[in-house]
């Protein structure tokens, strides 16, 4: 036997509207917030000395962190090497050339000297002069202009 089910198109929407309203009840109920903990982890992360301290975990066989740390870093040297050429630009963007490298107010380089190289840090340019950072140290190198 066959049964055929004939719906009227407002049963079905009145069908469809109902269904839509229990989605969107459901949907606009606040959702209940866990209660924040009070105590934050944070994962610390220490990059290891040698071998005994630990390893890079994608890289276990490499040498890489122990290099890293090792590595010398550029020394506070003899300010004498480290000449002010030259200084351009308007007022509210000044230049300094410092050896044979442009700096601007906290540029950062590695100039070389004959003592090693030099880490230095323009603090700011002025009319005649620098004021530069080296090794925690602030030093001002003026302009002799030699015409």
């Amino acid at each position: 036997m066959k049964r055929c089910v004939n719906f009227s198109k407002k049963a079905v929407c009145a069908g469809l509207l109902a269904g839509l309203a229990t989605v969107l009840s459901a949907a606009a109920a606040p959702v209940a917030q866990p209660s924040a903990p009070d105590v934050v982890t944070r994962s610390v992360f220490v990059v290891p000395k040698e071998p005994k301290d630990g390893c890079d975990p994608f890289f276990p066989n490499s040498t890489r962190p122990y290099e890293i740390v090792s590595a010398a870093r550029p020394h506070s040297a003899d300010m004498s090497s480290l000449v002010l050429r030259g200084i351009s630009g308007p007022p509210n963007h000044r230049l300094a050339i410092i050896n044979s490298h442009t700096f601007g107010a906290g540029d950062e380089a590695n100039l070389a000297t004959p003592q090693g190289p030099i880490h230095i840090r323009c603090i700011e340019v002025k009319e005649n002069s620098v004021v530069i950072e080296s090794g925690g140290q602030r030093h001002e190198l003026n302009y002799a202009n030699n015409r």
